[in-house]
């Protein structure tokens, strides 16, 4: 009686425990509304603010031109870096119309060099193509010794040098491929009042390690001839930035040690978050942050379902190019180096002009394909993300992405490449299913990479939102569905999508992953899509509720449980690599609560009646057909198997 007693009070205590497990994520859903309803809030203030200030202030700065924030000023002080009425200003106009071959300004341009000019530190966030290096280029010409210039990539050293030396700019610069004599020749000429030179190009790797290099900065910041830092790819400092390298935490050394020194951050995808952490690391007090709107009108963005053929992928592509873009030039960006040779290689054998870039080839190498591809001998460079950091061919009409990128930020600022001269162009991502595990084993170590990547996931998965305004969140800026024009497939194609209730999928593929934990296995995303459709063993057949659905519909509901938190990564690390698995997420709990469902928005197109049909199909009793009593018989059938 007692044992049975104790059995009685253990069950309803195990009751409890699951309610209350319940309970919890019910308030951590709400809790994750309240936080998005209060952003939205906080975006609807700032735009009433903003509208209410240009009500007052005719010819005030709106969110497209730029908003100014740091060191407090007033309006006037901050009205007057956007004329032409400085010592300087002379000088730069000529310089701008004789050197550069430019006519004016573009927003923002003019406020940034001359705040450079007065010895401002300043942080430039500005789209991909706006013209940011003109902003450290023009006051290098017009200035004293030499504008020192900090760039990651040397395939961004190399396109730059390009480019002013096509304009007669004297530019050089120290990387790991420099010769010996060539490096004395620069180090020679930093203290040289007749130094050919007005830009320096270095590597954070270069400043972090050459202890000669920083010697001789040192004597040229003595004898007043380092007139300026420019740190492009400024978000590369911090580890919450998109592209952290750990080289540029070291840069703050620059700062203090030549104090006097303006320092000049560029670049284009950083948030305000990531913003506060470079201005710490890089040790400047009280930057003025200058930011104009992310959105480029000219770029059409579009997202295209991957299919999991290789060839028939490929085909895709090489029929794009050859219809739409025949004798246009583009880059078609790919996950490795591996990718970067065999796609192109299968390109070619389709009749496309396409070469490969990757960190892995010789200097010379990349260098040729760099030169052929700008004078449009190669149609297209097929490339890691080692190819592109401030490259500066303005008329690039594609780049398709083989690949999602690892997060949002590298996404915008990658298609960016396409239509700098503003004439329409297009950005094209593929969406594979298994591409999402290949990047996660690939950011499982980054701070928040995890969530980068889901977040541009979730991207791609979107069927109802304009493109424009899912990358709006990101950048902090508050966006209107009307300004994109229809330049993006969502706003295009309008309403081709349906809303699914997908809770007994979602229960089917919860109790796969359930089985599997159960019989302490570790199902990976492809055997969790096989099982579910009846392709594994045959005594696992028997033992879950397969599904008729397509492949397409399987993988897009995994997906969305995925992102949904109803699954979750479980990662398995071995000296040679790095598995991923599916385990339950902190939402799978939910769904033996009768009462809560699970939905999905599905695009019409392509989309199978089964999706709809199997969802809806229900009994009496509010459940489908063989459902979860069926899967509760089969549990029982498990458990008597075991």
């Amino acid at each position: 009686m007692e044992r049975n007693g104790a059995n009685e009070v253990q069950a309803e205590l195990d009751s409890v425990e699951a309610e209350l497990e319940v309970v919890e994520l019910q308030i951590a859903e709400l809790l994750e509304k309240q936080a998005e309803l209060t952003s939205r809030k906080k975006r609807l203030l700032r735009k009433l603010e903003d509208a209410c200030e240009s009500a007052q202030t005719a010819g005030s700065s709106s969110a497209g031109s730029g908003s100014l924030s740091g060191p407090v000023m007033t309006k006037q002080e901050l009205l007057r870096y956007e004329n032409a009425d400085f010592p300087w200003s002379k000088e730069l106009e000529q310089n701008l119309k004789n050197t550069f071959q430019l006519s004016k300004f573009r927003p923002l341009q003019q406020k940034a060099v001359n705040l450079s000019m007065s010895g401002k530190d300043l942080f430039l966030v500005m789209p991909t193509g706006r013209g940011k290096s003109l902003c450290y280029q023009l006051p290098a010409v017009c200035s004293e010794g030499f504008t020192l210039v900090v760039t990651p990539l040397v395939s961004l050293m190399e396109d730059q040098l390009m480019y002013l030396k096509s304009i007669h700019v004297e530019a050089a610069t120290l990387n790991a491929s420099s010769t010996k004599e060539h490096a004395k020749m620069v180090l020679a000429g930093m203290t040289d009042t007749k130094a050919p030179f007005k830009l320096l190009y270095v590597t954070p790797e270069k400043i972090a390690k050459s202890k000669l290099l920083m010697s001789r900065l040192e004597k040229a910041y003595n004898a007043g001839r380092l007139s300026r830092i420019a740190v492009d790819e400024v978000h590369c400092c911090s580890q919450w930035g998109h592209d952290f390298r750990p080289d540029y935490k070291l840069l703050g050394i620059l700062k203090r040690q030549f104090p006097k020194v303006p320092l000049l951050g560029l670049t284009a995808t950083a948030t305000s978050s990531v913003l506060k952490d470079c201005q710490k690391i890089l040790c400047v007090p009280e930057p003025i942050t200058l930011t104009a709107s992310f959105n480029r009108t000219n770029l059409y963005y579009e997202v295209r379902f991957k299919n999991s053929n290789s060839e028939e992928s490929i085909g895709d592509i090489a029929s794009l190019i050859e219809e739409r873009y025949q004798g246009q030039s583009g880059i078609v960006y790919v996950f490795s180096q591996k990718d970067a040779d065999s796609v192109s290689e299968d390109l070619q054998k389709k009749g496309i002009n396409a070469y490969p870039y990757h960190a892995n080839m010789a200097p010379e190498d990349k260098s040729r394909v760099h030169r052929k591809w700008s004078t449009n001998k190669i149609q297209v460079v097929v490339a890691t993300v080692a190819f592109g950091m401030g490259i500066d061919k303005s008329d690039v009409r594609f780049v398709i992405h083989h690949t999602i990128s690892k997060s949002i930020e590298n996404y915008y600022q990658e298609s960016g490449r396409a239509g700098r001269d503003d004439q329409p162009a297009d950005c094209i991502v593929y969406f594979g299913f298994n591409d999402i595990f290949r990047i996660s084993t690939m950011v499982v170590m980054e701070n928040v990479g995890q969530k980068k990547l889901l977040t541009m996931v979730e991207y791609c998965q979107n069927v109802d939102r304009c493109r424009r305004s899912v990358m709006a969140v990101h950048f902090d800026e508050v966006w209107d569905d009307e300004g994109c024009n229809e330049m993006c497939d969502v706003c295009r194609h309008g309403n081709d999508y349906i809303t699914v209730d997908v809770t007994q999928h979602a229960k089917d593929v919860v109790q796969i992953v359930e089985l599997a934990s159960s019989l302490d296995e570790k199902l990976t995303p492809l055997k969790v899509t096989e099982a579910w459709m009846g392709k594994g063993p045959a005594k696992r057949r028997k033992m879950i509720q397969t599904t008729i659905l397509s492949r397409l519909e399987v993988e897009a509901i995994i997906t969305h449980l995925l992102l949904q938190g109803y699954l979750s990564e479980d990662f398995s690390f071995t000296p040679y690599t790095t598995y991923f698995y599916l385990k339950l997420g902190r939402k799978a709990s939910l769904l033996k609560n009768q009462s809560h469902s699970v939905t999905m928005k599905m695009r019409k197109t392509g989309l199978d009646a089964n999706v709809v049909k199997v969802s809806q199909v229900k009994t009496k009793e509010g459940k489908r057909s063989g459902d979860n009593t069926a899967n509760s018989s089969v549990t029982k059938k498990v458990k008597k198997d075991l």
